[in-house]
């Protein structure tokens, strides 16, 4: 049975652009660790966790298929698929910069009051940037693999590399963490090894 136009299953929630709703969950999720942190109120580690898994839910791609941009818009244009409206009706990557401007602000405020190093703070900043300065860094490879001429040959080999690295590294952490005779690793390793998985993450 077909289903009249505008069945509710084709409007996006609440009638907003698609990641809109996404968006402002992420936002409300941000200002309660943000004020947490400033205000050094003890927070539920749910907050945190759930933190990264929206940003790393809303730094994904929210296409199916990664098209290049100019076959997208003849693809709209010639109305085969919807001209993609951009969360909450705003400039595209908007939500992105207001996150991370948030977490820059969070840290510049942090650095002045002399609470940049306290374990929380520190830990939950690496965590953060690690995964937003990956998917920095996977829009600039990106942008460079399109104007290098051998440049899908250059990221898939970087690519190969840097998969590599951080399985070595996470995989020593992890059995650090796990072995009954560990030797002892450099203070801060699991730190820095959990930040570059989330840094690969971010970047993929």
């Amino acid at each position: 049975m077909l289903e009249p136009e505008g069945s509710p299953k084709t409007w996006p929630p609440l009638g907003l652009p698609t990641g809109s709703v996404r968006a402002l969950l992420t936002l409300i999720v941000v200002a309660v660790v943000i004020q947490a942190v400033v205000r050094s109120l003890s927070l539920d580690i749910i907050w945190t966790e759930t933190l990264l898994i929206a940003l790393a839910y809303y730094f994904t791609s929210r296409r199916f298929v990664s098209l290049p941009a100019s076959v997208i818009e003849r693809l709209q244009d010639e109305g085969l698929i919807e001209r993609e409206l951009h969360p909450l009706f705003l400039p595209r990557h908007s939500i992105r910069v207001l996150l991370f401007a948030a977490f820059t602000g969070l840290g510049i405020w942090l650095y002045q009051q002399n609470r940049l190093l306290e374990p929380r703070v520190l830990s939950l900043l690496l965590m953060v940037y690690s995964f937003m300065v990956g998917a920095l860094f996977r829009s600039i490879r990106r942008w460079l693999a399109g104007r290098i001429s051998d440049g899908n040959q250059w990221t898939s080999r970087w690519g190969d590399l840097k998969a590599l690295g951080i399985l070595i590294v996470v995989s020593i952490a992890a059995a650090a963490e796990v072995l009954p005779d560990r030797g002892p690793l450099p203070e801060g390793f699991d730190r820095i090894a959990l930040a570059m998985m989330l840094f690969y993450f971010g970047s993929r």
